[in-house]
């Protein structure tokens, strides 16, 4: 059985680490929500109304009034985009309403209307939520300071107030207040905000220090290099803003030939309508010539070519853990054909364990001194890193814990920055560190020591001592724990691409590149050490070559690259905010083989759009052809157009079965 200390709850974090509240705009905080709700309110009450034969006094106000709450919005954009000789689809959709409505077909119109209102009260609320998560991200900087005076006196200050060449004092579980260099002190930094590092990064005098970032152990007396406003944090939030501007806008298919049709069934319906009179046909038969032609050529079953088999598809990802944030990012994943994969936190876990034991030999073995077993050096070094909060020191407690090992009481604990712990566990003292920090001997086990560390961390490994009582008694290595599915992952995306994904990651090019190896990806695809900035630039790159680019990814720092991309998809359960609000679609199970799957149903959805527009013009032709040869009657032209549009409609549903995700998943393999 496991220790007590084993099960002892870990202490609450310290109040300066906690995260700060997220921004979070309310739906009805939103203009374009609260019109659309209204008309879907005013359309629910006239609905039953209309449907239970109620007298036109008593519906038809409120139809009207659906109309103008869930229209006029809308109709000004388009009158807007008019004014720009541009024929905007909102235009078309009020015009489509109002025709329908002038023919009777009231309720129809009123439903146009309000699913229409509701689509664009939708886009507004994605829009205003990934502003707050970009605003939120400047919580991640310290809002004070402590500066230091020449003195040696200290005065908090806002951190904005900083100025280049200021000294700051960083406290134990404080966040860095600005970018700077370490003047003195030694202290474990978590900057996982910004670089990615699954561990804290261990920061003496004379290095680099980011704001944003948390200094776990030690005071660090920083001197301030950058503004406040060029601070990298600053800077992502600048990346991410520029880049989601200017992304340009990516039509559906359909909406590529939008204007030029448009355009035509307009200047077609008014030909339908005045030629005739001018021939001297009769108004009535003339307007129920135009009215009948405008309903048989309106773009509906054309829209619903594009729409069902998107929207399916985009249900069905959702029921296996992907959540497709549009039918236009549904639509753009399966047109990349390049990918740029992050390390930690994507093709890894994030989480640090035990992969190798070592025990060692001392000199001169006596009974109680040969080398200990696998469990007893696990323990050993268990017991005395429990009460740290280092990262490594979780991992080396939970590899005792999976094991089921107990261990020894433990007083005098003491830790050291960038060096490691010490205590005393069963009378002796241990020590488990950095082992550049601890092995100072020459005999035989302090080389061989050094002999195991220096193998473990040319594999990208990193190596933990184990002293006891001053003499080493065995190694252990620790990595980032590898996704079971990330080589599938990596060979899916291959597949679909003609091409070897790229590895972004600001971690160290030897774990970087030794990763690379196991999961498949090509050495000269391997980059490392990169800040955002150059995750965005290494992205930039492959899109001037004409490529376009998937990222998946889940940190802060992943942000600008996935506002960057073509399309951006981000792991779910880890992500931060950021990245899940900038991300086109998100990984809500973690299940990195989702990531090709979803790209290959989406090439199917592409398929199938292609193969209900062709439905669809066949019904349109035909029936605008009948009604400008022959007599087309109204009702048989609704009837043929309502048929289509039904057609088109559940011939995209199949998507939404099981066997279309389980065929996208086969092909990719």
């Amino acid at each position: 059985m496991p220790s007590d200390l084993l099960q002892r709850s870990e202490p609450a974090a310290p109040a300066a680490t906690r995260a700060a509240p997220k921004r979070r705009t309310r739906v009805f905080a939103l203009a374009e929500a609260r019109w659309a709700a209204a008309a879907l309110v005013l359309f629910l009450i006239a609905l039953p109304l209309h449907l239970a034969g109620a007298p036109v006094w008593a519906w038809g106000p409120l139809y009207a009034a659906a109309y103008i709450t869930g229209g006029w919005e809308p109709a000004l954009a388009g009158l807007t985009a008019l004014r720009e000789k541009t024929l905007d689809v909102d235009l078309l959709m009020i015009v489509a309403a109002i025709g329908a409505a002038s023919i009777g077909q009231v309720m129809d119109g009123a439903l146009l209307i309000v699913i229409f209102a509701t689509s664009g009260a939708l886009e507004a609320l994605a829009t205003a939520r990934t502003q707050d998560a970009v605003r939120g991200l400047l919580d991640l900087a310290s809002a004070t300071a402590t500066r230091l005076a020449d003195d040696g006196s200290e005065k908090g200050v806002a951190t904005e107030d900083l100025i280049v060449g200021d000294t700051i004092l960083v406290r134990p579980g404080e966040r860095i207040g600005a970018d700077g260099r370490v003047l003195e002190g030694a202290g474990e930094v978590d900057q996982a905000t910004i670089t990615g590092e699954p561990l804290p990064v261990t920061k003496k005098a004379g290095d680099e220090v980011f704001a944003g970032t948390l200094n776990g152990t030690g005071a660090l007396r920083v001197k301030v290099e950058r503004d406040a406003s060029d601070s990298v944090i600053a800077r992502i939030v600048a990346m991410v803003e520029e880049a989601s501007d200017t992304k340009a806008p990516t039509q559906l298919f359909i909406e590529k030939v939008e204007q030029r049709y448009s355009l035509g069934m307009v200047f077609a319906t008014l030909a339908v309508f005045l030629i005739p009179l001018l021939l001297g046909a009769d108004l009535t038969g003339s307007l129920l010539r135009a009215m009948t032609f405008m309903i048989v050529a309106s773009p509906c079953a054309v829209v619903l070519a594009t729409m069902p088999p998107l929207l399916s598809s985009i249900a069905n990802a959702g029921r296996h853990g992907v959540l497709v944030k549009s039918a236009v990012v549904m639509e753009r994943l399966g047109q990349i054909d390049a990918v740029a994969l992050d390390k930690t936190g994507t093709l890894t876990t994030g989480t640090p364990r035990v992969t190798d034991i070592h025990p060692l030999a001392l000199d001169g073995c006596a009974l109680d001194g040969c080398a200990l077993d696998e469990d007893t050096l696990l323990a050993l070094a268990a017991a005395a890193e429990h009460p740290s909060e280092h990262p490594l020191a979780r991992a080396v407690v939970d590899a005792a814990r999976t094991r089921g090992l107990a261990v020894g009481d433990v007083r005098d604990f003491t830790s050291t920055p960038g060096v490691g712990v010490t205590s005393v566990v069963g009378g002796r003292t241990v020590a488990v560190g950095a082992p550049a920090r601890l092995l100072h001997g020459e005999d035989k086990s302090s080389a061989r020591a050094a002999e195991v560390a220096a193998d473990l961390e040319a594999g990208g490994r990193t190596a933990v001592l184990v002293l006891r009582d001053g003499s080493p008694v065995g190694v252990l290595g620790i990595a980032d724990r590898l996704r079971p599915d990330a080589a599938a992952t990596v060979a899916g995306l291959a597949a679909l691409t003609g091409g070897s994904p790229m590895l972004l990651t600001g971690d160290n090019p030897r774990v970087a590149v030794r990763l690379a190896a196991e999961v498949g990806i090509a050495g000269d695809e391997v980059h490392a050490g990169l800040l955002p900035r150059d995750k965005v630039d290494a992205v930039r790159r492959l899109e001037a070559r004409g490529r376009k680019v998937l990222v998946v990814g889940d940190g802060v720092n992943d942000a600008p690259a996935l506002a960057a991309a073509h399309t951006g998809i981000a792991m779910g359960r880890a992500g931060s905010d950021l990245a899940l609000e900038t991300a086109d679609a998100v990984i809500v199970r973690d299940e990195l083989a989702t990531v090709p799957t979803v790209v290959s149903l989406s090439r199917a959805a592409r398929r199938l759009v292609v193969q209900n527009l062709v439905i669809a013009a066949v019904f349109i032709s035909g029936l605008v052809t009948w009604d400008l040869v022959g007599h087309l009657p109204l009702p048989l032209g609704v009837l043929g157009h309502e048929g289509s549009t039904v057609i088109v409609g559940l011939n995209g549903l199949w998507l939404l079965r099981d066997a279309a995700w389980n065929r996208a998943a086969k092909d990719v393999r």
